[in-house]
């Protein structure tokens, strides 16, 4: 009898097909192995459900994040290396609430495309001290199995006047990454709930192009006038709506957090726990990465800058539902967030 691991990795299985249509065999193989994946998503069938498409649009963004995230690497290593799987809770991303081109401005970039992999809003986050607002889009058919989202956007008009021109020249600049094929593959999803594989992989292409930068590599100077005012519009500035972080659920986020500090990772000091004391939150600090900046005279200058981190978060369940409590909490966002400010 196949582990429930191994059994996603099977070439006819449909969700290793999807992930591995979208980035290649081997890389579809490493991360179906190490995720906890839903028996329900099993199956070889022609007509792909949206749970399906969802659930391989998260094991590619995970994928990708291990691809860019050398820590989180070296941490999903020792898992495997272990014999275990991880549970993928959420995942995150930031957004501009502000001009961004083609692009649709602020978390309907991202709100377009998740609903029709059933995704819906199940939580509303005010991070009033970071001038953003987060929302956690939930997988209404496995809510508690497919991981959800986490996004977050800066509310530019709160910002200083300066700021607000960097951020026009900086976002400004975005193009779209969905046309018209992707469009009538996300409609057959929202309307059946399904679609034929071919279509789902056009799906699937195009929300996985809508998680980088649709920007053009920011100037210095609007970088510099960013990172004083809003870190995390720095941040935006250089990785774009890249995947923030990606999160593993464990039963005892502080007993791992000190297992990880003593292991050599550099963690995040201390645990953020919810109002309800219910959900507790920490993360390995962001890895540096180097990206381009414009100077004045159209030269590019690369420059080491954070990038993206992991994330580790227990959840008890509600006692009022006898369900995992899966909301997040304002107060734990904002203090996971510092993680990228100080890489």
């Amino acid at each position: 009898m196949p582990s429930a691991s191994s059994l996603f990795a099977d070439q006819d299985q449909t969700l290793f097909r999807l992930v591995s249509a979208a980035i290649g065999a081997d890389a579809a193989s490493s991360a179906l192995t190490v995720l906890t994946i839903d028996p329900m998503l099993s199956g070889s069938d022609e007509t792909v459900s949206r749970a399906q498409v969802a659930m391989a649009l998260n094991a590619a963004l995970f994928a990708d994040l291990l691809e860019r995230v050398p820590t989180a690497a070296r941490y999903v290593q020792s898992v495997r290396e272990a014999g275990e799987t991880i549970v993928f809770d959420h995942g995150a991303l930031r957004t501009i609430d502000g001009e961004t081109g083609a692009l649709p401005s602020g978390q309907e970039a991202f709100a377009r495309f998740l609903a029709p992999l059933g995704y819906e809003v199940g939580g509303l986050y005010p991070l009033p001290k970071l001038r953003m607002t987060g929302r956690a889009y939930v997988q209404r058919d496995l809510p508690e199995t497919i991981p959800q989202f986490f996004v977050s956007e800066l509310h530019v008009d709160q910002l200083s006047e300066g700021a607000q021109a960097a951020c026009a020249n900086v976002f400004g600049t975005s193009t779209d990454p969905l046309g018209e094929a992707e469009w009538a593959a996300l409609d057959a999803l929202a309307a059946q709930g399904g679609c034929p594989f071919d279509q789902a992989v056009v799906a699937l292409k195009g929300a996985l192009a809508c998680f980088e930068r649709q920007h053009e590599p920011p100037t210095l100077a609007d970088y510099e006038v960013l990172l004083t005012e809003t870190k995390e519009g720095a941040w935006i500035a250089t990785e774009g709506n890249a995947f923030n972080h990606a999160t593993t659920r464990t039963a005892n986020v502080a007993a791992l957090a000190e297992e990880l500090k003593e292991d050599g990772y550099p963690m995040k000091p201390s645990v953020e726990i919810s109002q309800n004391g219910r959900v507790r939150q920490t993360a390995i600090l962001a890895d540096k990465v180097v990206r381009p900046f414009r100077e004045a005279d159209g030269s590019e200058v690369p420059l080491p800058v954070p990038g993206s981190f992991y994330e580790f978060i227990t959840r008890d369940i509600d006692p009022e539902t006898g369900k995992l409590d899966l909301t997040f909490d304002s107060g734990n966002a904002t203090g996971i967030f510092a993680v990228t400010r100080g890489a």
